[in-house]
């Protein structure tokens, strides 16, 4: 498999494409456009079988989703920012009645003020919609999420997202792998029938009205369902790498964290997303000098990684780099990490930075990580 010139917005459609979708339904929006306008290139070009609805709004494109999904059709689609929380009744939805739906959230702020560039505002606020929730570095690990995808959301009845950040993967051109047809058959089988299929030779009903008594247990069992699927993630990940040829690429890594730098570091730097990279890079000339800084890659939002947090942030400073803030609380990375650490004699910085788009360098990763004193409140870079 040769790399190809494509954006991160391409690469995911053409992925899409591979993984053999029934269904795809979206309504534009920044900055998630130009992956639907991709499929719907693909499908007007004849380079694709997949029946395309385009949708009235996002509420109407992921109730598609849900119908396609219900039926036993590989079904796939795409929002950001307002139109993620225009979905947002549907996406419970999905989750409570367990379907294997699939979408991309091109991460973007939320209004007001209105702004359509980057931070994870978005994502955040359906933070207990019940998918399983990917963070991708970069874009060649946005194709692998979105392979992995299909697979746990068909095995495991979960709906998965794959968050990715907007502009700054979706619109950034580099060469990127595509995973071959033959290699994506291999790993991911047909779409299994589902106890939840809609047929009109066999009427049936779904998502019928459950009282009190009965209600909690469905919830429960989707709790315990998803922060069970860890074990599931790691193995499909490491299926999927040696797959292709990657086998041991990432010693401390999986499909849930990955670590970067010295493993007796001192000050550790936590985050998700495209950020990731600033930050190794960062870390690395700190540890030029002796510093003794690493960098822990959150991969799983949902499920979160609880057991690895601690086990890697135990006795050691955490600055915890957040992309969303959530006002009167902690920011949600931070809220899940506090939590993780809890008597293991972490001490935690927290830090928000890149609200709406704005710039994390080097420079202010370094200046934040030769702080000696640890606020109680948060620290806003900017």
């Amino acid at each position: 498999m040769k790399p190809q010139l494509l954006n991160g917005s391409e690469a995911i459609a053409l992925t899409i494409n591979r993984l053999k979708v029934g269904v795809v339904s979206a309504y534009p929006i920044t900055p998630q456009t130009k992956i639907v306008e991709k499929l719907a290139a693909l499908r007007a070009g004849g380079q694709a079988d997949f029946e395309f609805v385009r949708a009235e709004s996002e509420l109407a494109a992921a109730s598609v989703v849900l119908g396609a999904a219900a039926s036993g059709v590989r079904a796939y689609t795409a929002s950001s920012s307002q139109g993620l929380l225009m979905m947002a009744e549907v996406l419970y939805n999905l989750s409570g009645l367990r379907l294997p739906a699939v979408m991309t959230c091109a991460n973007r702020s939320l209004s007001a003020p209105i702004n359509i560039w980057n931070d994870h505002s978005d994502v955040m606020a359906l933070r207990d919609a019940g998918w399983i929730n990917f963070f991708a570095e970069d874009n060649q690990a946005a194709i692998d999420q979105h392979v992995l995808a299909y697979y746990l959301a068909e095995k495991l009845s979960l709906p998965v997202m794959i968050n990715v950040d907007g502009f700054i993967l979706t619109h950034l051109s580099e060469p990127l792998i595509l995973p071959t047809t033959a290699a994506i058959k291999k790993f991911l089988p047909n779409l299994p029938a589902s106890a939840n299929r809609l047929d009109p030779a066999s009427p049936t009903t779904t998502g019928h009205l459950v009282g009190p008594t009965d209600f909690y247990r469905f919830r429960q069992k989707l709790d315990q369902d998803l922060l069970a699927a860890g074990p599931e993630i790691n193995l499909a990940y490491d299926r999927w790498q040696r797959l292709l040829g990657r086998p041991g690429a990432r010693p401390l890594g999986n499909g849930l964290i990955e670590w970067h730098g010295p493993r007796q570091a001192k000050t550790v730097l936590v985050a998700m997303g495209s950020v990731i990279g600033t930050l190794k890079t960062a870390a690395d000339e700190l540890n030029r000098s002796n510093q003794k800084i690493a960098v822990l890659q959150i991969k799983t939002w949902r499920p979160f990684p609880y057991d690895l947090v601690k086990k890697f942030l135990a006795k050691k400073q955490a600055i915890i780099i957040n992309k969303a803030v959530s006002p009167g609380a902690l920011p949600p990375l931070s809220c899940e990490v506090a939590a993780a650490v809890t008597n293991a004699g972490t001490k935690i910085i927290h830090a928000a930075a890149g609200l709406g788009g704005g710039d994390i360098t080097v420079e202010q990763i370094s200046r934040l990580v030769k702080r000696s004193t640890h606020p109680a409140g948060i620290l806003y870079l900017n």
